[in-house]
């Protein structure tokens, strides 16, 4: 069981080391769980040059992700699939997955959106925002911050897997959160401003993350800066 006990957790490596062993660790953590288990067919690589085949593909899962007549599991695949194609085809593909995020925020704030659902949601803006500052802007002013911050809030019914599927989304909105806010001061100086925030992120670091690489709720904790206050 991974534990921590925040308030009195001393970072004795310097804040770049720190901030490359948090690289490796986003890396192989999407290796394993966004690129490879989560997914049911390998999306081919193509190079950015050729993200006009993402372009297609994105508009057509756009279609998909709009159509209100389909059911909203459905509708998530489609958002998972259109982050993973802004990652795998690079900034131009991002711009054209920017057009649909607007929908997976709507998604993300619907009362009928199943924890298995949300987890798709959530999946697909950290894959659309990893490591691009262009798409992390636009997620800020989609308004994503406030839409996560209150998955933090949620309180589960009293049954255990009504328990075990709020904290394993709440676990994924830490590392969504995470990717979000490694490389941007906006992000960290927003979350800075949830004081209550801090507290909540203390109580899910000592949760068990066993099978994550990293105890995200720390790993943010850390990178908002709520250490040193």
């Amino acid at each position: 069981m991974a534990t921590a006990h925040v308030p009195s957790v001393q970072y004795e490596c310097p804040v770049y080391q720190y901030a490359v062993r948090l690289g490796q660790c986003f890396r192989r953590f999407w290796n394993v769980y966004i690129m490879g288990f989560f997914i049911e067919e390998e999306e081919e690589h193509i190079p950015p040059s050729q993200t006009f085949f993402h372009k297609g593909k994105i508009v057509a899962l756009g279609q998909t992700l709009r159509n209100k007549s389909l059911a909203i599991e459905e509708r998530a695949q489609a958002a998972y699939r259109i982050g993973l194609l802004a990652f795998t085809g690079g900034p131009t593909a991002a711009k054209f997955a920017a057009e649909h995020m607007k929908e997976v925020a709507h998604l993300l704030q619907s009362a009928q959106a199943a924890p298995e659902v949300r987890i798709l949601l959530l999946q697909s803006v950290a894959c659309w925002c990893y490591l691009n500052p262009i798409t992390q802007r636009r997620a800020k002013f989609l308004q994503l911050v406030p839409i996560l911050m209150a998955i933090f809030g949620n309180v589960p019914e009293s049954s255990k897997t009504d328990v075990n599927n709020t904290l394993l989304v709440k676990f994924w909105a830490c590392y969504t959160l995470s990717v979000m806010t490694c490389n941007n001061l906006s992000y960290m100086e927003e979350l800075r401003e949830h004081s209550e925030f801090k507290y909540q992120l203390q109580a899910l670091a000592q949760k068990d993350w066993a099978g994550w690489p990293e105890n995200f709720a720390e790993v943010l904790y850390f990178l908002i800066g709520f250490h040193r206050h």
